[in-house]
């Protein structure tokens, strides 16, 4: 059996490399090209977004898809907007980061015991991804998790992170209570299949549009990632 480094690098490569929505390449070629102002020394990315983190982990972070002048810029998940200063310095709170600043590839940052990901490896316009899109990178999402033997906590940033988890854990035989969880804050869906099991936990996404009114605040997150935390066993 490969080494689980190995295997999640492969993935690494096959989703940088994908072209599967072509719409989305022109797209986030174009954005790296024209910049925006703040940025105009900077050197986008431009690629679709691989998942960043620990290969042994057991939680498993997943999101909407990279912002345009985020991830799309820095290459890395979370990294380089707004989204990303609100999570990783939660993450580092509890444990699970190295440090509490993300600024790109280069930083330093370590992720212990999570991985972060998405439902979408492309900036979509309007940050709205189409049923479509989303379709063609599930093959990959679903990849991550077969990688991830370790898999305890699954937490959906958002409502369409969380869907993309409960749909994953269908399609790998898990059978999930209850069947059909309603998207909410702190909202958990323990998934059996055989003698293992996964708690997906639903939060708001960190987007400014949510940190910035106080529908998610530091609190209600640290909570969720508290949560997740006492569900794995100890070491």
């Amino acid at each position: 059996m490969p080494r689980r480094e190995s295997s999640l690098e492969a993935i690494e490569r096959r989703v940088v490399a994908c072209e599967r929505c072509p719409e989305l390449r022109e797209y986030c070629a174009r954005v790296a090209r024209e910049k925006r102002r703040a940025y105009l020394d900077a050197t986008y990315w431009g690629k679709p977004v691989p998942a960043f983190g620990d290969p042994n982990a057991r939680v498993l972070f997943v999101g909407l898809a990279p912002g345009a002048h985020g991830s799309n810029r820095t290459g890395r998940a979370f990294t380089g907007d707004a989204s990303g200063d609100f999570l990783y310095p939660a993450l580092y709170r509890a444990g699970f980061a190295s440090q509490p600043k993300a600024t790109g590839r280069d930083d330093g940052m370590k992720l212990h015991d999570c991985l972060i990901t998405a439902a979408g490896r492309c900036a979509p316009p309007g940050n709205k991804p189409t049923p479509a899109q989303l379709r063609n990178c599930f093959p990959y999402l679903l990849e991550e998790f077969d990688a991830l033997p370790n898999l305890r906590v699954a937490i959906g940033l958002g409502k369409i992170g969380y869907e993309a988890i409960l749909k994953v854990l269908r399609e790998r035989d898990f059978t999930p209570e209850p069947a059909r969880p309603k998207f909410g804050h702190g909202v958990e869906c323990i998934a059996h299949r055989d003698k293992r099991r996964i708690v997906a936990i639903a939060s708001y996404h960190p987007s400014r549009q949510n940190t910035n009114t106080g529908v998610l605040t530091e609190a209600m997150f640290d909570a969720v990632l508290a949560r997740a935390g006492a569900l794995l066993p100890v070491r």
